[in-house]
């Protein structure tokens, strides 16, 4: 037994006693196959030998109980096998969800969403019918396949060896054809992970599809993926499909030479006619749980190659995790400080010796062109990454010294990605404070400046705001976010081109929103708009993963620096000279 087998099976360990229940009904319905063969040449011997008509009278009724006996209990087995199974497999889903959600930020940056959802979806149904069908089976075939070795032996041994010589001759086979359908199945669920990744790909970015006439050009790409996965189907199928006549033409071998052996000795008078139809009827028989466990071998293995996959993610390493003796501790001042910090993503360096100090409800602006490391500095903060060198404190505790769980209930984020769920408006701004009540969710929404439009929906705080809050306009689904984060009520807040990508008249609704959100609180602000950090407490201005200038507005302004230089791109002259003059 492999370890891929093993420790899927492990996942069943818990559920023993209905894998009990079905291992013995299991075995009484292989038994029966047993003595159903066993009991044809005595009844046969007494029907027409011995002309016994009350025997073959009860003959019909005696078959409609077994077989009501045979109902029940294969009934009872499938059901409690598939249970069993159905509660391993749930079991096994949660373990990869739990495990992949708590993966840092980097996996995910390397990971396509389309093939995590094909681990979580097509690799895990595979592995379900797989270890369903196998593990129902095992039990009645093989149960089944020795009771009636027992009956072809007990008749007729030197007939019974000719017709079970055949049986090892399979092994190979098999195993060469089962090896062949777990590589086959294995290519064929990586393709369907491109399959799942390019449907995720192309339904959340329709509208660009659409605005650029590009259905033609996507369609196209979808088949060339769907060929690939039909050319891996392909293979599988011609393997899968040759399994089964390459196990009977071998079987087939053994038949003949019993037909032949068998009928000469009847014809000798070694060999009644009865004993020999008892004998043929138990050999077919018993070549049926033979074929059907040499198709469970296959379904397995194929269910291997989906746990294969499913488990090489569950066994991913997190670099992200709870140091030994990691602290908890209380809602923090606000202070601040990045202590020469550098980090660098697959070798490549991102940023470099930063150092900033910030003190408790101060506002930082960083600023500066794309690409010089703004949103990977408050990344760090809530360790998305670590810092390669260098150190975040926050209270003067080293942030990879507070436990996770402790260091993110101090931070709240608003994203220029307006991130919503399929849920309630209400729901989504409990995120920021799971199980609070609807009075804190309004009261959060109205210092949002959300809850006018809220009330206007349908159904109000319990309208469901569809994927991603597409029924919602960018400005409503950013004031649901301030929201949020006004709910969750952290020290820290880090905001991250939160207005970046609304009209003008959103924006000033949103920025309202964003100045009641940011009272009391450190503030880290990301913006390529210059007017919405003037009056910034510091304005730290980062270029290629380095601090090229710090200081206030007015400050970096006489610098005549980049700061200056980004200044004079956005406003005139006389614009600036009125921005500046501001209260």
């Amino acid at each position: 037994m492999n370890t891929t087998l093993k420790r899927t099976l492990a996942y069943f360990k818990p559920y023993w006693k209905l894998i009990l229940v079905s291992a013995i009904c299991s075995s009484v319905v292989g038994g029966m196959d047993g003595a159903f063969a066993w009991l044809v040449e005595p009844v046969l011997k007494k029907i027409f030998a011995g002309k016994d008509t009350g025997i073959f009278l009860l003959v019909p009724i005696g078959i409609i109980i077994l077989f009501v006996i045979r109902g029940v209990t294969r009934f009872t087995y499938d059901m409690t096998i598939k249970l069993a199974g159905q509660k391993a497999i749930q079991d096994i889903r949660n373990t990869l969800y739990d495990g992949t959600i708590h993966q840092d930020m980097a996996f995910f940056a390397k990971e396509s969403t389309g093939e995590l959802m094909s681990h979580m979806t097509n690799d895990i149904t595979q592995m379900q019918e797989g270890t369903g069908q196998v593990i129902c089976g095992l039990f009645r075939d093989l149960i089944s396949a020795l009771s009636l070795l027992g009956v072809v032996f007990y008749r007729n041994w030197e007939l019974a060896i000719i017709s079970f010589i055949v049986i090892p001759a399979t092994a190979y086979p098999a195993q060469l054809i089962g090896k062949k359908i777990k590589n086959a199945s294995g290519r064929s669920l990586n393709v369907m992970g491109g399959i799942t990744s390019t449907l995720q790909e192309t339904f959340s970015g329709i509208k660009v599809i659409k605005a650029f006439g590009l259905e033609q050009r996507t369609a196209e790409r979808f088949r060339a993926i769907n060929l690939d996965f039909y050319q891996q189907m392909r293979r599988y199928i011609k393997y899968e499909s040759l399994a089964m006549p390459v196990t009977e033409v071998i079987i087939s071998l053994g038949v003949a030479g019993v037909i032949y052996f068998g009928g000469s000795q009847v014809m000798s008078g070694r060999m009644t006619a009865s004993e020999f139809f008892s004998f043929i009827t138990a050999m077919v028989m018993m070549f049926n749980p033979v074929k059907k466990l040499q198709s469970s071998y296959n379904i397995l293995q194929r269910s291997t190659g989906a746990a294969e996959r499913v488990f090489r993610l569950m066994d991913q390493q997190r670099s992200i995790y709870d140091h030994p003796g990691a602290l908890e501790v209380g809602r923090s001042s606000g202070s601040v400080e990045f202590r020469n910090v550098s980090f660098s993503y697959d070798k490549e360096p991102i940023l470099q010796n930063i150092s900033l100090t910030t003190r408790s409800n101060q506002m930082i602006a960083l600023v500066g062109p794309s690409g010089g490391g703004k949103t990977t500095l408050v990344s760090l903060l809530p360790r998305f990454y670590d810092v390669t060198d260098g150190a975040i404190f926050i209270d003067g505790h080293d942030i990879r010294n507070i436990s996770i769980n402790s260091l993110v209930s101090q931070i709240a984020l608003v994203d220029q990605e307006t991130t919503l769920f399929h849920e309630s408006i209400a729901n989504n701004i409990r995120y920021g404070k799971p199980g609070a009540s609807l009075d804190e969710v309004i009261s959060a929404a109205k210092a949002a400046f959300a809850h006018d439009f809220i009330q206007q929906l349908p159904e109000g705080y319990d309208t469901n705001i569809g994927d991603r809050g597409v029924r919602l306009s960018g400005g409503q689904r950013q004031r649901i976010c301030i929201a949020r984060a006004l709910l969750k009520n952290a020290p820290i807040l880090i905001l991250d081109e939160a207005t970046s990508a609304l009209d003008t008249e959103s924006e000033q609704m949103v920025q309202q929103a964003l100045d009641n959100l940011m009272v009391n609180r450190t503030t880290f602000v990301i913006a390529h708009r210059l007017s919405t950090v003037l009056h910034a407490d510091m304005i730290i201005v980062l270029e290629k993963g380095r601090i090229v200038e710090s200081g206030t507005h007015n400050d970096l302004l006489t610098n005549s620096g980049l700061y200056s230089r980004l200044h004079a791109l956005q406003f005139s002259d006389r614009d600036a000279g009125e921005i500046a003059n501001e209260p």
